[in-house]
């Protein structure tokens, strides 16, 4: 009997305990979030400008997603007083092409190169699009960024300006979801602005700096010598992150820039959706196993209703009651930032989001295969040599 009464006893603390911790994370994240929107507000000149070097900005490209020439086009309107653009394709056919020849024609005044090489260096064949541009990059500076980003007009000076300093090796930029197309690009945004970036700035504000984002790598030319250049990512998934992990080797340091830029979530269906997660889940888990095994407690609503069902008591409650509110503050101070979407209807995502978060996490468990661009990939692949 005093056994059987040991086990509730038990089984009720773990709900308990595992209700505090989702709880504790949501305030967690919460905290980070408000006071990173803090330091923002508060760090809007941009140091070093009379430091600034001429820079390379490079953008593979692959087909004609949407909004594409609106997002280049903030490329061409940058304050900076000197950078080249350099547009990458793989095939003569690309629908990028045409996007293009659009900008050359509308700011014939800018210095834009486009390369159109099919070579393929190894399986990463956004790897191969960037080792095919490098030889045309007349900087030493160079700043990379994906297809799908926006930015505003001083962009680039604000995420170059780190560079001045030989200290740094790469500057890296979070991200913001921009939704265009029903709800399922809304449950998409959440999982960048509700999970992956406060995630990334509760890490960053206990002094983590293991990360590097596709959004916008930049560094000196001498920096990607050091490591071995494009070269060396040529057959990794995380190309991003191998990136500014083999500068940190380099005793180099990272640089999370103030700026956040916008990302087009274009998913229309659940399908979709479910596969881009799990391929950034896996991608996770391949890099920071531990971390992703524990990262459960950060799929809020879920955790909190389990915990209560297994401990329903005034305590469990009160800790549910506070996890949710922060969790509600932290979509409503993230919507606010960002100017985009109802917040009211997206906050009635909140737990179909988390949900779906929970059961990915599941699935990414079981194996390690991922889709990208029509190849299928496994997402613990070759790790750069070191």
């Amino acid at each position: 009997m005093l056994t059987d009464w040991t086990v509730i006893v038990g089984i009720h603390w773990f709900g308990t305990g595992l209700t505090a911790a989702a709880a504790g994370y949501a305030c967690a994240v919460l905290f980070a979030a408000l006071k990173s929107a803090h330091s923002m507000a508060s760090l809007s000149d941009i140091r070093g400008l009379d430091l600034l070097q001429p820079v390379s900005i490079f953008k593979p490209l692959h087909g004609a997603e949407p909004c594409l020439y609106e997002n280049l086009r903030g490329f061409c309107l940058q304050t900076h007083a000197d950078y080249q653009l350099i547009f990458g394709v793989r095939e003569p056919d690309d629908p990028a092409i045409a996007v293009v020849r659009r900008l050359q024609m509308e700011f014939p005044q800018l210095d834009m190169t486009l390369v159109i090489d099919a070579r393929v260096y190894g399986t990463n064949l956004k790897v191969s699009n960037l080792m095919n541009m490098l030889p045309h990059a007349r900087h030493d500076w160079l700043v990379l960024a994906d297809s799908d980003i926006s930015v505003p007009a001083d962009y680039l000076a604000r995420v170059s300006a780190p560079l001045a300093d030989p200290g740094v090796g790469v500057v890296t930029c979070l991200y913001h979801g921009i939704a265009r197309h029903g709800l399922w690009s809304h449950i998409g945004r959440l999982f960048i602005d509700d999970w992956f970036a406060p995630s990334v700035r509760l890490a960053h504000a206990f002094g983590s700096t293991r990360f590097a984002f596709g959004s916008t790598i930049a560094l000196r030319r001498d920096t990607l010598l050091a490591i071995g250049g494009f070269e060396t990512l040529r057959d990794v998934l995380a190309d991003d992150f191998w990136l500014g992990e083999l500068t940190r080797k380099k005793q180099l340091r990272t640089v999370l820039s103030d700026l956040v830029v916008g990302t087009e979530v274009g998913e229309t269906r659940l399908s979709a959706l479910w596969m881009h997660e799990l391929r950034w889940l896996r991608t996770i888990r391949a890099i920071a196993p531990l971390g992703f095994a524990m990262s459960f407690v950060c799929f809020t609503t879920p955790i909190l209703v389990v915990g209560l069902c297994i401990a329903p008591n005034l305590l469990t409650a009160g800790f549910a009651l506070c996890g949710g509110c922060a969790r509600v503050w932290l979509r409503f101070s993230q919507w606010r930032s960002h100017r985009g979407g109802s917040p009211w209807y997206e906050i009635a995502l909140i737990p179909l989001r988390d949900g779906l978060l929970l059961l990915e996490w599941a699935a990414a468990l079981t194996g390690w295969r991922v889709g990208w661009r029509g190849q299928v990939l496994h997402a613990r692949g070759n790790r750069p040599a070191p």
